[in-house]
């Protein structure tokens, strides 16, 4: 019997995204504006990151949610080819508008729907079966509340379970209050790999600096552990123990840079995933991340297209 290959499990945030631009100053109110680009696509944190996992060739799955409605249904089928594990909450699916400025802003309407409504006996129903040196991706913790109160109990069975744990924490609703500090640093002592971007770093540590927040972080975290730090298009950084690396990004026409972050986890887990040095992973964690967003719509990118950036020389 061929034994299953490990893998990368996506657990969190998927929804409907329409992405419009671009908008060269913000509209008064009552009038309307015709902009030259749009795209109707799956997004969320969990949801960019498999379908990143999927333009890379690599095998996914996802245990998330939608809701009871016809666009609940049409993003079930936006995951073609990936092992996808949703639950049905009984509320409208999570839509969010994207609109994106000329000046590489954005601004995001999003409406509550499904995700407020997934909870952990959801999540931990549909967890496939771990198999040793598989990884979890958790993401849009913020935006899923039945479940962020429950994490601990998640990350817990999923190290239980035999799964290394990747944990990007997104962006706090109620801002980086002392509790939600309180709430995060309780969560590293269950991470393999922190995934987080310039300023979310200095706001988790509380200080203004990269490099001073890096090395706080770094020392909340279990030793063999390994922080990512994403500085957008100067490329990542990247400490694990005495291990202090960074890596350049390739400039790239960029429309919208919705996702960029969860590209970027994509290519990185899945670099790791196929034996690549720490070095070798934010490489192609930039490749893979610059050619995502380079592509619109991105509903033209095929299945396996971007499989030659992971095995590519750091």
């Amino acid at each position: 019997m061929e034994r299953t290959p490990p893998f990368i499990c996506a657990i969190g945030d998927i929804g409907v995204d329409l992405v419009m631009g671009m908008l060269e100053q913000w509209p008064q109110i009552g009038t309307e504006l015709i902009l030259p680009r749009s795209e109707l696509r799956a997004g969320g944190s969990a949801g960019n990151a498999v379908l990143a996992l999927r333009h890379a060739g690599v095998p996914a799955r996802l245990v998330s949610a939608v809701g009871n409605d016809d666009f609940g249904r049409w993003l079930r089928a936006q995951f073609d080819g990936v092992d996808a594990r949703l639950s049905v909450c009984p509320c409208a699916t999570t839509v969010s508008v994207g609109l994106m400025h000329s000046c590489s802003e954005r601004n995001f309407f999003t409406t509550e729907g499904h995700l407020a409504a997934f909870t952990l006996e959801q999540a931990l129903s549909q967890l496939p079966e771990a198999v040793p040196g598989s990884l979890a991706l958790l993401t849009g913790v913020f935006l899923l509340p039945g479940l962020r109160a429950h994490y601990l109990t998640l990350m817990t069975e999923l190290r239980a379970r035999g799964y290394q744990v990747a944990l990007d924490t997104g962006w706090p609703s109620e801002g980086w209050t002392d509790a939600v500090r309180s709430e995060l640093r309780g969560w590293l002592a269950h991470c393999d790999h922190l995934l987080l971007n310039e300023l979310e770093v200095c706001k988790l540590a509380g200080v203004d600096a990269v490099p001073q927040a890096m090395a706080l972080v770094q020392s909340w975290l279990r030793p063999e552990a390994t922080l990512v730090v994403k500085a957008g298009a100067r490329g990542a950084m990247a400490c694990k123990g005495a291990q202090q690396l960074s890596q350049a990004t390739q400039a790239a026409d960029v429309f919208d840079t919705i996702g960029a972050g969860d590209s970027f986890n994509a290519g990185y887990l899945a670099a790791l995933l196929q034996g690549a040095s720490l070095q070798q992973a934010l490489a192609s964690a930039c490749r893979v991340a610059t050619a995502v967003l380079s592509r619109f719509p991105r509903q033209t990118i095929k299945p396996g297209e971007f499989s030659d950036l992971l095995a590519q020389p750091a």
